[in-house]
């Protein structure tokens, strides 16, 4: 079932001095699966609890540091939410609204369903995709097989990727390095170059999806492939004028996409929008020093999803659809005390549900 889509976007150009209320046209839930949109994850401020968040909605409840929902079957349709960010002494500052689309529980049940999920660090770490299959392995829920070449220490029975330590966009198009003969595969070969790049007789890479698919899915391409990228891509940017880089990244985004819609024409495509930071500096502290703090990456960060919004909203009839992965992760609880990007257990479980929730909405 597809969302009536009532929804706004507040994006603006600045990227300092003022709030920029920053919002996706939908967020995707299903019964029984916690949904949240925390405030520090929509707005452009260091001090989020300096304001006041309103969320009018017929369902979910609003609370310190976020507005949450566990929907039930009865809850199953779209429901628009407002919000509102109010100072301290209740002036309205900015204002925006979205569609709440909630999915039935057996949405997709007896189809099948060929997942690819690919991505850097977040990915390599398994947690999320193990979740989406936990998430997958409960009854109502399509026949489900993930594709692909990875299954790094901690995956679980069945789970597979392509998500690798420090990847961007563009590694997946260009990453390559002639391997000695008969490494095709596994660990060795996937250091250094990308699971979609293979050598022909010169040693010379090979974009070729259509071999990737007869060798690790039967021929067959997938029915979905999520993406989620874009901190190794932007993390060293200018926090002060990020816009030059992140327009090679969405452009070595769109190459990919592209490369993957020409040889999987039904597949859709799911772009997660790229993760908010921990909301502890220390996290930053203990991984980088003093060389990128906690503020320069939310403020790139934030131009990111804002970018990614107007380059991918709006884009379904082209199989392209976006997934809201930066609004349900819980900059603070998701993460541990010593990392800036990469979240503990609770944050990936949250990153899958989104996903998931996702996958359920498809018709």
């Amino acid at each position: 079932m597809r969302p009536f889509i009532l929804a706004s976007f507040f994006v603006t150009a600045a990227l300092a001095g003022e709030l920029q209320l920053t919002l996706p046209p939908i967020v995707y839930a299903t019964p029984d699966v916690p949904m949240s949109i925390y405030h520090d994850n929509i707005v452009l401020t260091e001090k989020p609890q300096d304001y006041r968040f309103e969320f009018q909605c017929s369902l979910g409840t609003s609370e310190a540091r976020r507005w949450t929902v566990t929907p039930s079957d009865k809850d199953v349709g779209d429901h628009p939410v407002e919000v509102t960010v109010k100072d301290q002494a209740g002036q309205v500052i900015e204002s925006g609204r979205l569609t709440l689309h909630i999915s039935p529980r057996t949405a997709g049940e007896g189809k099948s369903l060929r997942l690819l999920i690919v991505g850097d660090s977040l990915t390599n770490a398994s947690m999320y995709p193990n979740e989406v299959a936990k998430m997958l392995a409960r009854p109502g829920n399509p026949k489900w097989t993930m594709i692909g070449t990875h299954k790094p220490t901690g995956v679980a029975p069945d789970v597979r990727h392509e998500g690798y330590g420090g990847w961007k966009w563009a590694d997946f198009l260009t990453k390559f390095a002639p391997q000695p003969a008969g490494v095709t595969a596994g660990p060795l070969a996937r250091k250094s170059t990308s699971p979609f790049l293979f050598a022909d007789d010169a040693q010379k890479p090979v974009f070729d999806l259509p071999r990737y698919f007869r060798e690790n899915s039967d021929g067959q391409p997938p029915d979905v492939v999520t993406f989620l990228l874009g901190i190794n891509d932007c993390f060293a940017a200018n926090p002060d004028s990020p816009d030059a880089k992140i327009t090679e990244v969405l452009a070595n985004a769109e190459k990919l996409l592209a490369e993957f819609h020409k040889a999987a024409p039904k597949a859709q495509l799911a772009v997660g929008l790229t993760t908010p930071p921990n909301a502890r500096q220390s996290g930053f502290t203990a991984n980088y020093k003093d060389k990128y703090p906690r503020w320069g990456w939310k403020r790139i960060q934030h131009r990111l999803v804002q970018r990614m919004l107007q380059q991918f909203r709006g884009r379904e009839a082209q199989n392209i659809h976006l997934v809201p992965t930066e609004l349900n992760l819980d900059p603070l609880d998701g993460y541990p005390e010593n990392n800036g990007v990469h979240p503990n257990a609770t944050g990936y479980a949250q990153i899958g549900h989104s996903f998931y929730s996702w996958i359920k909405s498809r018709p």
